[in-house]
């Protein structure tokens, strides 16, 4: 623990969790102000006249959103703690983009749907049910702190699902695969937990 609080710069007292901010903080975590970069690799070049966003799976229709498209939906912000299951938590952080319901109305995921699967550029994979992304805080996001989203924080365009573990924001989304019932994804099939709910401590050890 010593360790980490050194390693994120958690000497500063104002960062202790601690007063009004203890309702914040989840169990086991440790508040930083720095956002630190989590990847299974390298960090993927996906140009924005490149990258494409594909809707497939249970859907009435099959949709590719290139960046022109995913502009021309309502644009929302939203301020939002971030968690991380490696126990960093990082107070208001601004994410710009579009609601993922917004984009679900693109393509219109058939009843049977439960569960979609985000795959990335970078070849990662995660699970998500259906029902948490519909939220309106949940985000394909391209910009961070009113700027835009860096290739470090999933450049040009990431999934933010701000009430579990940040593993299940996405980066560097490029398809959405919509399914009936649920099934792993790169970290799940590692032991990572299935849902990820931060507040009961969802790290690791749901069965698949």
């Amino acid at each position: 623990m010593d360790l980490m609080r050194k390693a994120l710069n958690l000497t500063n007292p104002s960062l202790a969790n601690s007063g009004a901010n203890a309702a914040r903080v989840p169990p086991h975590q440790i508040v930083t102000d720095k956002f630190p970069v989590m990847t299974i690799g390298g960090v993927p070049d996906v140009p924005l006249d490149v990258w494409r966003l594909r809707l497939v799976g249970l859907v009435e229709r099959e949709a590719e959103l290139d960046w022109e498209a995913l502009n021309a939906l309502p644009q929302a912000q939203e301020t939002r703690d971030f968690h991380c299951v490696t126990q960093w938590s990082k107070f208001d952080v601004e994410w710009g983009g579009v609601r993922a319901s917004d984009v679900f109305g693109v393509c219109s995921p058939k009843p049977e749907a439960t569960h979609v699967m985000l795959h990335c550029y970078d070849g990662y994979t995660t699970n998500v049910d259906l029902e948490r992304l519909q939220a309106d805080d949940v985000l394909f996001a391209h910009t961070l702190a009113g700027a835009p989203l860096d290739r470090d924080h999933g450049g040009p365009v990431r999934l933010v699902v701000p009430s579990v573990y940040g593993w299940k924001s996405a980066k560097w989304v490029g398809a959405v695969e919509f399914m009936a019932g649920d099934r792993p994804g790169f970290w799940e099939q590692r032991g990572y937990h299935m849902r990820g709910d931060y507040w009961k401590e969802e790290r690791f050890g749901s069965p698949f």
